[in-house]
């Protein structure tokens, strides 16, 4: 008997194997089937396993499957479980090839662009004087890092006012405009937004890039996919409408 095949719990001559286990699991969203890894794991989901089994013999026994709702319930499934079953069995098949995805990358490029991104950090205060006291000092020499942990009002003091990078956009408007006007290593002059005043340091940045193919053809892939399954799609049922009696009212 294989690994796959042994059988780990019994409910009333039912047989619950690892297998079943397994594919438990693999039905689980990922982030949540990490929790049940390892045997302590594993045993979590056996037993809930054997919990399922005894709901449905009890089910069976007291013939809930003879209900009229339990009917409805029933036929409803099986018409959408149908539904998404021709659909997939309708799309299957589709392939895409590199001339495909190389054409698709060349006519698109403008797409596959990574935007200008910046380094920065800050020292926020709230008081426009302490600002310019703090802007003093930095021309006098003192650490920007060493400031930043001592007087800004932000989280990022901790990490010296870093800030980490960023694009176009993703800061208030007055912090924006200022520090993609900057050059790379310097400090700005107080800045007024609506948290403070900001002493920005503009560490570094990265010009406007185009991302390479390689990088992206697993996406263009994707997508020339999805078009392609829907293209299929559409055409099939728009045979079908001509087949079946469709009223629009």
């Amino acid at each position: 008997m294989t690994e796959e095949n042994k059988v780990l719990a019994s409910v009333d001559g039912m047989d619950i194997h690892a297998s079943d286990v397994d594919a438990y699991l693999q039905s689980m969203n990922p982030q949540m089937a990490m929790q049940f890894q390892g045997e302590e794991g594993k045993k979590q989901v056996l037993d809930e396993l054997i919990r399922q089994e005894l709901l449905l013999k009890d089910a069976l026994d007291k013939k809930m499957d003879e209900e009229e709702e339990f009917k409805k319930v029933f036929q409803d499934t099986k018409r959408s479980l149908l539904k998404s079953y021709n659909f997939s069995k309708t799309i299957e098949g589709v392939e895409v090839s590199d001339d495909e995805t190389k054409a698709f990358y060349e006519e698109n490029k403008q797409f596959f662009k990574k935007p200008e991104s910046v380094h920065a950090a800050h020292i926020l205060v709230d008081d426009e004087d302490k600002a310019k006291e703090i802007a003093q000092k930095l021309d006098e020499g003192a650490d920007f890092e060493e400031l930043a942990k001592e007087h800004s009002s932000c989280p990022s003091s901790e990490r010296g006012g870093d800030l980490g990078s960023f694009g176009r956009g993703q800061m208030v408007p007055e912090f924006d405009e200022k520090v993609f006007s900057m050059e790379d290593g310097t400090v700005s002059e107080p800045v007024k937004t609506q948290f403070g005043y900001h002493i920005i340091k503009r560490i570094d940045s990265e010009p406007e890039t185009s991302r390479a193919y390689d990088e992206v053809k697993s996406e263009i892939n994707m997508e020339i996919t999805r078009r392609k399954q829907q293209e299929k799609y559409l055409e099939k049922v728009s045979g079908l409408e001509e087949k079946y009696n469709v009223v629009r009212k």
